[in-house]
């Protein structure tokens, strides 16, 4: 009895070394199959030496988003296809935006840097920012937005035209919203008003398209926002971004035409994010004094508010979170909600019309409200006529609290309430059609919680 016990535990031992052994070697082949796809994804990726200060082992991330308007690498198909046509001029940056990740990585701020920025390019004196990458290359174009806001670049990423049809029609096409129908030569957008689920080639359009709007490279950021919300929305809708297998799967299909920086790990840090939603993630611009600033060699370009710039960018440095996202995350049942205080200015839409002689008012008045951090969809248009003595705000039912917001920077105006309108609608007249600033709004503080005019979520942003 005493043997055929032993002999019984020897085999249970050695039943259990078996399937001990068989779940280490299942763990280790997934471990390794896990390691391989990532490998393989990171190293598809082209790279290039921007001279970054590479990915922290802890802390904020700062990384620098380059779109290019650069035909290089593109076949003559393809550029009929894109609609970009064959010019080998030098490449500029079309869009330049700066990623903060803060170190808990709860959420995402976007920085959007107009591509006519004049600001000083390290070795090369005063110049629209997006001349960098031309005269210098990556390293130039990071040490250029370093010297201008202060913060350390970790990382860099570069698209061009192919990589940014490539990334939404892997995301399986996203939502546009016109508001009104365009037909754009340059760019090749030719779509109605309203809202549209279109593939990457007119996603490119409608991001490359500028000269539909009075305030021309500003819309377009708007509209370059809107796109990367949408697309932001749909990655996660769809479980793209939260899947590590399909986000592997996604990253192997756009890696062709994407280009990063020395060293970073995309799946990595796609990794730590993937509990983000759109509600973590803020877009906003640099805020700007002046619009039309002509440089000393005639060109056109835009002005930073410096004071305000430098609180943003320090509020980055800092790893302070902006308004509405707190910096830890607590117990949504032990914290109380703050009640809604009405809408920002980012929440209101604007159609400005010229209701007097006066030359560019509508454009003018369009660019002043867009600065103020209203979204302006129409401006630089006549009204049906040119009499109109006193400036109307008229808001759609509903709207009351949005048209009092834009009357406090239009003190002038008479306000009233419109049945069948899409938005609010500015008729500018002789009288009332000056824009100003109204102070309990443009004295935010600095300090840690405070927020850009214009700095919207990415559910905001996003084409619902």
């Amino acid at each position: 009895m005493a043997r055929i016990s032993a002999t019984r535990k020897a085999r249970q031992r050695r039943a259990l070394l078996m399937v001990s052994s068989a779940m280490s070697a299942v763990v280790l082949l997934a471990a390794t199959c896990a390691w391989a796809v990532t490998s393989y994804v990171n190293d598809s990726l082209s790279r290039v030496n921007a001279g970054t200060g590479g990915t922290p082992s802890s802390g904020p991330l700062n990384i620098l988003v380059a779109g290019l308007d650069t035909r290089a690498g593109l076949t003559r198909q393809q550029q009929l296809q894109l609609g970009v046509g064959d010019s080998e001029g030098e490449t500029d940056t079309d869009t330049l935006m700066l990623v903060h990740v803060p170190a808990s990585h709860r959420y995402v701020q976007v920085v959007s840097l107009p591509r006519d920025s004049w600001v000083s390019i390290p070795g090369h004196g005063m110049n629209k920012i997006n001349s960098a990458l031309a005269t210098g290359g990556p390293q130039l174009m990071v040490s250029t937005v370093e010297h201008a806001t202060g913060l350390t670049i970790n990382d860099y990423v570069e698209v061009n035209f192919l990589g940014f049809v490539n990334v939404i029609n892997a995301l399986g096409g996203v939502n546009v919203c016109l508001p009104f129908a365009v037909d754009d030569p340059y760019s090749g957008l030719d779509i109605s008003a309203g809202e549209h689920h279109v593939d990457g080639i007119t996603a490119l359009e409608f991001a490359r398209d500028r000269h539909s709007f009075a305030t021309s490279d500003l819309a377009r950021i708007q509209d370059q926002q809107q796109l990367i919300a949408t697309a932001m929305s749909e990655g996660i809708s769809s479980g793209t971004l939260s899947d590590p297998i399909r986000f592997q799967h996604f990253l192997s299909a756009v890696s062709a035409s994407i280009t990063v920086d020395t060293g970073f790990n995309v799946v990595s840090l796609a990794d730590e994010l993937r509990g983000i939603s759109t509600g973590d993630v803020t877009f906003t611009t640099v805020p700007l004094s002046n619009l039309n600033y002509t440089t000393p060699t005639g060109e056109s370009a835009v002005l930073w508010n410096n004071a305000e710039a430098t609180a943003l960018f320090n509020s980055l440095k800092n790893d302070q979170p902006p308004a509405g996202i707190a910096s830890a995350s607590p117990s949504p049942a032990s914290t109380p909600q703050p009640a809604s205080s009405g809408p920002s200015r980012s929440d209101v839409s604007l159609d400005v019309y010229n209701g007097t002689f006066i030359p560019k008012l509508s454009a003018d008045t369009g660019a002043a409200l867009a600065g103020l951090g209203f979204k302006i969809h129409l401006s630089g248009v006549d009204w049906t006529s040119q009499d109109i003595t006193q400036t109307l705000i008229e808001y759609p039912p509903g709207q009351q609290a949005a048209a009092q917001l834009v009357r406090q920077a239009l003190p002038g105006a008479t306000v009233k309430q419109v049945s069948g309108l899409a938005r609010i609608r500015v008729v500018l007249g002789q009288s009332g059609h000056t824009v100003t600033s109204p102070t309990a709004q443009t004295t935010q503080p600095t300090g840690q919680g405070s927020t850009p005019a214009g700095t919207k979520t990415a559910a905001q942003a996003a084409c619902r």
